[in-house]
């Protein structure tokens, strides 16, 4: 379990340009040691900022897109093209600009797919997707992705994982359907604690006064079934990337500047 990080930016709009500087920085490192990169994305205003940040990033080019897997870590249960997906929104934001390789772009399922509105099954799918794409050497039923990005909610959720619900109890499938979900839509499919915590680098992403609450709950020792976020670690590093607004209700003793 890596100590949490924490990097403040100004602003939410420097976070999301410096966020998509720090992920092309490790890709290109991931490319150049492995000869391929894993990330993990997420969708929400945090993360379809950042990769609209990174399609505006003349530097975005130093990536080799067709040597990148990207997954996701979680999706609400619609149809497929549905606006409100993670995977539609993700496409419109970055995916559809830059020359991915398809069969290394793997969306969760949607519920027009063929599991139809079985959620459970849909999730298992994905697990099963996830163990084929593991090597020996990882940690688990799941690839060692090199960043797993998260946006916080601003009741500490995690991916579709929130407070008291079953999906954060979860300490052996890897993926879950959601029910019930307290925001819409309630149906969700998403990646659980355990994979999460297989990755190599977890980044949460909160911006805004209404994850001021949030991040000083999960930074403050809180439990993982309560606030998600607490759980929500990296295998070699955890990095909370705030701006000034959800960093504001943290003590100043909490963000000394992390490295890059």
């Amino acid at each position: 379990m890596s100590t949490p990080q924490l990097v403040v930016h100004h602003d939410k709009e420097l976070m999301a340009q410096a966020a998509a500087a720090r992920l092309i920085t490790k890709v290109v490192d991931a490319q150049s040691s492995r000869g391929y990169a894993s990330v993990v994305l997420t969708g929400g205003r945090n993360g379809n900022g950042l990769l609209a940040a990174l399609a505006a990033a003349p530097a975005r080019d130093a990536i080799d897109w067709g040597r990148i897997d990207i997954w996701w870590g979680d999706e609400r249960f619609l149809p497929e093209g549905d606006p409100d997906r993670n995977v539609t929104q993700a496409r419109e934001a970055l995916l559809d600009a830059v020359p991915l390789d398809p069969k290394r772009v793997h969306a969760m399922p949607a519920s027009d797919g063929p599991y139809g509105t079985d959620v459970d099954a849909a999730a298992e799918a994905y697990a099963a997707e996830l163990a084929e794409a593991s090597d020996p050497e990882n940690h688990g039923a799941v690839p060692t992705f090199d960043v797993l990005m998260l946006g916080v909610g601003p009741d500490t959720h995690v991916a579709s994982l929130f407070p008291e619900l079953p999906g954060v109890r979860e300490t052996e499938r890897t993926v879950v359907g959601v029910h019930g979900a307290p925001k819409p839509p309630p149906t969700r499919v998403s990646l659980t604690l355990p994979a999460i915590r297989a990755a190599r680098e977890v980044w949460l992403l909160a911006a805004g006064e209404d994850k001021a609450q949030a991040a000083a709950i999960a930074l403050s020792g809180a439990g993982e079934i309560q606030a998600p976020a607490a759980g929500a670690h990296g295998r070699q590093r955890t990095l909370w990337l705030l701006d000034a607004a959800a960093a504001s209700q943290l003590p100043r003793s909490l963000y000394p500047p992390a490295s890059a």
